[in-house]
């Protein structure tokens, strides 16, 4: 008997604008990042994992998991966004295009001594931190990495490892971003690596969602057929809004439906929409949840708006959920493959297995004409990031 998942569903019913950033996620604009992507050595697709049992269990035609835990191997997506917008910064700052400058020219002697060495500041709970300091790493740039208070000791050491400055802050997560972005400002020639937009920072952010477009370009390819259905979570939104604005693009007379997943404590992309009004709801406090890299209460603006446009729905669900996602997926049927994936990663899953799986939520499997004719993407944006309360979620069954 399954224990009974909390969840959450509104369709979107927020005022829609003019859909202006759009364009910023088209097919042009993802493969020019992912043409940057692929001169790196260590550049390889992450496997689309096709779970045919799995979709027959739940009554759907196809259900279809992007597993980002091979990414870098960094166990994670996030290296995507980082490394093209670090990228468009150096090229930026010696005047030339990043068509330009592969990865071989960025690290090249000569070139390093034509740039002025920069730094790279980021707030992270874990991922986009760990991808940031890697890049500069790869790049031999310097990097300060802060982190919120609670962060798990195994995601500190892992940005240390890399050669970051780190520090766990007495702060939550988007009060850790502002002080980087002050940071940043007190250091010559130091800029602020964040995947989350406010008035006056634009790029940065906007070249990030380029790079997360790179994980939902491959899967569009991979899957071979438009998807009818995407479920994506959503910290910031910066990586939800990429891919809702990759898929809107991508298939503009009959996009797919796409589902934005968040947890209860963070859920300021479900109680904006549900204000209707177009103004984003800021989520204060500890956002206490498992789900760290969703743990974010103030939504990109970038994001926002594409949501605004072009996502179907919202969901906000207790942490229940993820672990539900973290443990099927772990224990798949014997023909499926098996996913390792962490505690934000499985949110979509969990989500899509609690709507089919739950009586009490027929009526948003009706609404969102979930069925045997559904193509259902997921994305595990994460593999097991804090290891040792992945193994007991799926090997001990903590709740």
């Amino acid at each position: 008997m399954f224990t009974h998942v909390d969840l959450k569903y509104k369709p979107r019913q927020v005022q829609q604008t003019s859909d202006p950033y759009l364009s910023l996620m088209s097919k042009e604009e993802v493969t020019k990042a992912r043409n940057f992507h692929r001169t790196f050595p260590q550049y390889q697709e992450t496997p689309l994992r096709s779970l045919k049992q799995m979709a027959s269990y739940l009554g759907l035609g196809t259900v279809a998991v992007k597993d980002e835990s091979f990414r870098y191997g960094l166990n994670s997506f996030k290296a995507l966004g980082g490394a093209y917008a670090m990228g468009r910064f150096l090229a930026d700052e010696v005047g030339r295009d990043i068509s330009e400058l592969s990865y071989s020219v960025l690290t090249d002697e000569h070139f390093l001594k034509t740039l002025a060495p920069c730094t790279f500041f980021s707030a992270t709970d874990g991922n986009h931190g760990r991808g940031v300091a890697w890049t500069a790493r790869m790049l031999h740039q310097r990097c300060v990495i802060l982190m919120p208070k609670g962060t798990a000791k195994s995601r500190f050491d892992n940005i240390r490892a890399l050669g970051a400055e780190v520090t766990i802050e007495d702060l939550n997560y988007d009060e850790c971003v502002r002080k980087a972005a002050r940071l940043a400002e007190e250091t010559p020639h130091s800029v602020i690596v964040q995947d989350t937009s406010w008035p006056g920072y634009f790029d940065i952010p906007s070249w990030i969602m380029q790079g997360y477009g790179v994980m939902a370009d491959e899967a569009a390819e991979q899957l071979g057929t438009r998807p009818t259905h995407v479920f994506v979570q959503a910290g910031v939104g910066c990586m939800a809004g990429a891919v809702t604005g990759y898929f809107s693009a991508l298939y503009p007379d009959n996009p797919p439906k796409i589902i934005v997943v968040e947890p209860h404590a963070a859920d300021c992309m479900y109680r904006s929409n549900e204000k209707g009004d177009g103004s984003r709801v800021i989520v204060e406090g500890d956002m206490d949840s498992c789900m760290a890299g969703l743990a974010c209460g103030e939504p990109c603006e970038i994001g926002w708006d594409l949501f605004r446009n072009h996502a179907t729905g919202f969901i906000s669900g207790e942490d229940r959920m993820t672990l539900r996602g973290m443990r099927m997926l772990a224990g798949c049927f014997r023909d499926d493959p098996h996913i390792t994936s962490g505690e934000s990663g499985a949110a979509t899953f969990g989500a899509l297995a609690t709507i089919m799986m739950e009586d009490c939520y027929s009526d948003i499997r009706r609404e969102l004409g979930l069925g045997p004719d559904s193509t259902v993407l997921c994305f595990s944006t994460e593999g097991d990031t804090d290891p040792v309360h992945y193994k007991q979620v799926v090997w001990e069954g903590l709740d």
